[in-house]
């Protein structure tokens, strides 16, 4: 073969990181792009939007579990956590996170407002830019936050909500996500293994909600026939289950932030503790019920996924099946803990997320394997039992204890002051919780009532029911005609206010 003319060639060269300034270098005289890989940027940018869909994914699981009078509410409530954490992560978050000088806790404000966010090689990895690095992560923040606002569903108010975001976000998530991820992060430099957010994400916004659920009190008619717990709408939530199935190649392959062959594997186990953990819970369901519930497999699809995110760039293929049996195993018997604890967890994302979360990071105890994480060619870990390294398991139990609690205390500590602030009380009112959270606190709806008892009324009578609808479009059907159709007599005046348009 003869010899080829490397230099003669049109490409750019690979190098180092040579050390300049604390941005990365200048633009105007260096090119910033020669320290890193096209395809690594590529692919993490990529990541970041996978990440991004997973939280409208959210909000559409929980809108499906919930009643219909308040499924838009926790719609609106994870695409305003995304806004409202996402400045956050701009002004603070990512420098109280990530920033290179951080402590054993927390780090500092050296990059306030992503100053100096540039083109420095991250805290994560080398191989990719501070500033890649930080939109990444920001996701992981935000859908932590997402997660644990379920926990308002059908009986918290939004604005106590909101400011709760910023606060906890600040708090909570950062403090937990440096001392995992941040190289000077105690449970980092103590051998901790949390490839993509057993801790930072699941466990804490699990134990957040649990927190919140106690704080707010039980739903209105919470233990009696009045409060119906069956979701209404099923189809929501296989939409939400599949932006997150989707979704979450990004959030664990992405967490290798780079393309290589450790995300490969991490995206092989994450679809297979998934495709595990639907069947399993489905299975559990059908042992009691003799149904061959969706919502089942839904749950145990999300738990799947939960359970394998802590190890899902530290153990080989084979061990999915087992994080996706004893993830939607443990979660779905866990469901059974709101009971006995006397709490009104809703959404059961304590549950899901809480165990799911302890589980994965146990199971990585056992099955983290140093050849597996390798495979990105630069990490080198002891590896769990797999590799004869006993100590792996107290190590990720004192993580794993040491996030919730913090989760758990935190939150009802910011949740108690925010409910001493005058405008600020946590819980709706009781007319409120009757008319849905949709129209007393957001004053739109996540389908059209009005429309739907016209189609009713015209499949009644063969009459058009705009008949009965004055310029303003609402109903005022005689009583008479609305007793004959079987439909309830409400008091628009009294509900909505004189002139004000009903949409029952």
């Amino acid at each position: 073969m003869a010899d080829i003319d490397l230099e003669g060639l049109n490409y750019i060269v690979l190098v180092p990181f040579n050390g300049t300034d604390g941005a990365g270098g200048d633009s105007r005289t260096q090119d910033l792009n020669i320290w890193y890989e096209s395809g690594d940027i590529g692919w993490m940018i990529t990541a970041t939007a996978l990440v991004l869909l997973m939280i409208p994914g959210v909000g559409f699981f929980y809108s499906g579990l919930a009643r219909r009078k308040s499924a838009l509410s926790l719609i609106w409530l994870s695409v305003m956590a995304t806004a409202v954490t996402t400045f956050q992560w701009f002004f603070w978050g990512y420098s109280l996170t990530f920033s290179h000088t951080a402590g054993p806790y927390i780090g500092d404000l050296a990059n306030f407002g992503f100053r100096d966010v540039l083109a420095h090689p991250s805290v994560g990895s080398e191989r990719i830019p501070d500033l890649l690095f930080a939109i990444y992560q920001g996701m992981f923040s935000a859908i932590t936050v997402a997660l644990a606002t379920g926990a308002v569903a059908e009986r918290g108010r939004m604005l106590p909500c909101v400011i709760f975001m910023f606060v906890w976000a600040t708090i909570i998530y950062d403090p937990i996500a440096c001392w995992t991820w941040n190289p000077s992060g105690w449970s980092n430099k103590m051998g901790g293994l949390d490839f993509a957010g057993g801790t930072p994400v699941h466990i804490a916004s699990g134990s957040a909600a649990l927190a919140y659920s106690m704080m707010l009190g039980k739903r209105r008619g919470h233990g009696t026939h009045e409060l119906n717990y069956r979701p209404h709408n099923v189809t929501h939530i296989v939409i939400g289950t599949v932006f997150l199935w989707v979704g979450w190649f990004g959030f664990n392959a992405g967490s290798a932030l780079a393309a290589n062959m450790r995300a490969v594997m991490a995206a092989v186990v994450t679809n297979l503790a998934a495709c595990v953990g639907g069947m399993t819970w489905c299975l559990l369901d059908y042992r009691l019920e003799r149904k061959w519930s969706t919502v089942g497999f839904c749950s145990g699809v999300v738990a799947g996924l939960v359970a394998i995110t802590p190890g899902s760039g530290y153990v080989p293929a084979w061990s999915a099946v087992i994080y996706g049996v004893f993830g939607a195993g443990f979660a779905n018997y866990a469901t059974k803990l709101k009971f006995i604890l006397r709490i009104d967890d809703a959404l059961d994302i304590f549950a899901v997320h809480g165990i799911g979360g302890l589980v994965g990071n146990i199971l990585t105890a056992f099955f983290a394997a140093d050849y597996i994480a390798h495979l990105d060619n630069v990490q080198v870990i002891k590896g769990g039992w797999v590799n004869q390294n006993w100590i792996q398991l107290p190590i990720q139990l004192a993580d794993s204890f040491s996030g919730g609690c913090y989760s758990f205390v935190g939150t009802g500590l910011i949740l108690f002051v925010i409910n001493l602030i005058p405008g600020l009380h946590l819980r709706a009112s009781e007319e409120a919780e009757i008319l849905g959270i949709d129209d007393s606190e957001i004053g739109e709806f996540a389908y059209d009532y009005v429309e739907l008892t016209r189609e009713v009324l015209n499949d009644v009578d063969g009459e058009t029911a705009s008949m009965f609808s004055n310029d303003n479009g609402v109903q005022n059907y005689p009583t008479q005609q609305r007793e004959k159709n079987g439909m309830p007599v409400l008091d628009h005046q009294r509900m909505y206010g004189a002139g004000q348009s009903a949409n029952p």
